[in-house]
């Protein structure tokens, strides 16, 4: 008797065009970019779900999302997808140079930057990056006076011709973890830390406080996030962001109005991209997800 587990092997063009449909949330413009008709996209995630046994996506009102199952595949199916390229790269003796100008915000810089560039650096060592730490505003006028390839920012709604949103995080209210036990509901105006307007989570924070009564008052107003994080630790106010890149003397407070999720985009300044730029644009959005980030993308939207 053969007690041996049948070896399932994956069709990686299933696995592309899986991913796909997740990333750009409709299986419809997965077909599209993967060059095949939506009834062969159908097929393949079809092939998949009986390769695997159970289902990877289930209806959710006109559209669809991951099951469990389907979540738990998405990772591995990533992981070799970028196992795969990396390795046509390396046989086809394929060297990328050049170099790419990528912008982030100042959350990003310490939490993905060595990540996402130890990554690139080791599979495209002749590629040079060129890295800008900067507040929306900044990245968004460099994108369009063409000084930036790629640009990872908060959602305010600029509409940029090729941009993808790549899922949302929760704000939070930050204060020194010092004074988060003794003072978890301060009387008078609540003392507030901020960036210099305009900023997407000042305007959140104060709209939180308004709809909930509380009456506040912009403590420190600073220019960057270096500050805002001396000036809470220091115990000067609180402030809002999310949780990425938070400092291990600060701590995140639950006693304060409820916030949105703030929307994070990925900006590319040409579509298609330069092989290099798209080949960090990949490793970005990868290191993104693992970041536990709340991906509406997920939803398919469309049946394929």
């Amino acid at each position: 008797m053969n007690d041996r587990i049948p070896r399932i092997t994956f069709d990686l063009d299933a696995l592309r065009s899986f991913v796909t449909g997740i990333e750009l949330g409709g299986f419809a413009k997965a077909a599209d970019r993967v060059g095949r008709s939506a009834s062969a996209v159908s097929a393949q995630l079809k092939k998949l779900e009986d390769q695997i046994g159970a289902p990877i996506l289930q209806k959710s009102g006109r559209g669809r999302i991951l099951t469990p199952t389907g979540e738990c595949f998405l990772g591995y199916a990533r992981r070799l997808l970028a196992l795969n390229d990396e390795a046509a790269i390396a046989v086809r003796g394929v060297e990328l140079s050049g170099s790419v100008r990528i912008g982030l915000q100042e959350d990003f810089g310490e939490h993905l930057l060595s990540r996402m560039l130890g990554d690139f650096a080791r599979a495209h060592p002749n590629v040079t990056v060129e890295v800008h730490l900067a507040r929306n505003a900044a990245l968004v006028r460099r994108m369009e006076e063409g000084r930036l390839d790629l640009a990872l920012s908060w959602d305010t709604g600029v509409d940029w011709p090729y941009s993808e949103t790549l899922g949302q995080l929760p704000l939070c209210w930050i204060g020194p973890a010092a004074t988060q036990a003794t003072d978890p509901t301060p009387s008078g105006p609540l003392p507030l830390v901020l960036f210099e307007a305009p900023c997407v989570m000042r305007s959140a924070a104060t709209a939180a406080l308004d709809a909930a009564g509380r009456a506040w008052r912009v403590a420190v107003s600073s220019a960057s996030l270096p500050g805002i994080w001396t000036a809470v630790g220091a115990g000067l106010g609180v402030t809002v962001r999310t949780r990425v890149g938070l400092p291990g003397h600060l701590v995140v407070r639950n006693d304060l109005p409820a916030l949105p999720r703030v929307g994070l985009v990925l900006h590319r300044a040409t579509d298609p991209a330069p092989e290099a730029v798209k080949r960090l644009a990949d490793i970005m959005v990868d290191t993104v997800a693992d970041m536990g980030i709340d991906r509406p993308r997920h939803s398919a939207g469309e049946e394929p």
